[in-house]
């Protein structure tokens, strides 16, 4: 985002437009840090200490603007989700839950892992499953930048998000037991 660029424009932006980001799904990280760090600092309330009551109001919306931009970009689950929205799709809705019986399989014996390694207070099996999780979720990010970014398949591209959503919210449920059970040695 260009230093003039006035905040009134900048609310207006998309996530990417905002973050000055093609809008794809495989983005540079480094570029998203680095421009989200210069909206925050140009936004800043010490930098509007005399400006208006308007001037500070925008660039306190500007800087929330920009934070929420930064998050739903920064995690993938997130993006791809963003980014079919903006093609007028809602990857996740009451609506719109069919998966594949295979990946419904796969759930379960995920969620079952996850509650003998609980419930046998196994912190190993813990990880091993959090790695499996990791492994999934990188193939599947792999596969949304193919069906994004170059195939415009955002029928596919759903699908897919909506499986690395659920391995998001399986993936938080192990941390979250790791730590239980860490905080418990």
């Amino acid at each position: 985002m260009s230093s003039n660029l006035s905040s009134n424009l900048a609310l207006s932006l998309n996530h990417f437009e905002l973050f000055s980001l093609s809008p794809k799904f495989d983005i540079e990280l480094a570029t998203l840090e680095s421009n989200f760090r210069k909206i925050q600092s140009e936004s800043h309330p010490d930098r509007f200490v005399s400006a208006s009551s308007a001037e500070k109001l925008q660039s306190m919306q500007l800087a929330t603007l920009a934070n929420e931009a930064y998050q739903t970009l920064k995690n993938p689950a997130n993006r791809a989700k963003y980014l079919l929205e903006l093609q007028g799709i809602e990857a996740i809705s009451e609506t719109n839950t069919a998966m594949p019986l295979d990946f419904l399989m796969q759930q379960m014996e995920w969620r079952e892992s996850l509650e003998d390694a609980k419930a046998a207070k196994d912190i190993n099996a813990l990880e091993n499953l959090l790695r499996e999780m990791q492994q999934e979720a990188k193939l599947l990010q792999s596969e949304i930048a193919v069906l994004i970014d170059q195939k415009q398949d955002y029928t596919s591209a759903t699908d897919a998000t909506r499986k690395l959503v659920f391995i998001d919210k399986v993936y938080a449920d192990i941390n979250k037991a790791i730590e239980q059970l860490e905080a418990n040695l």
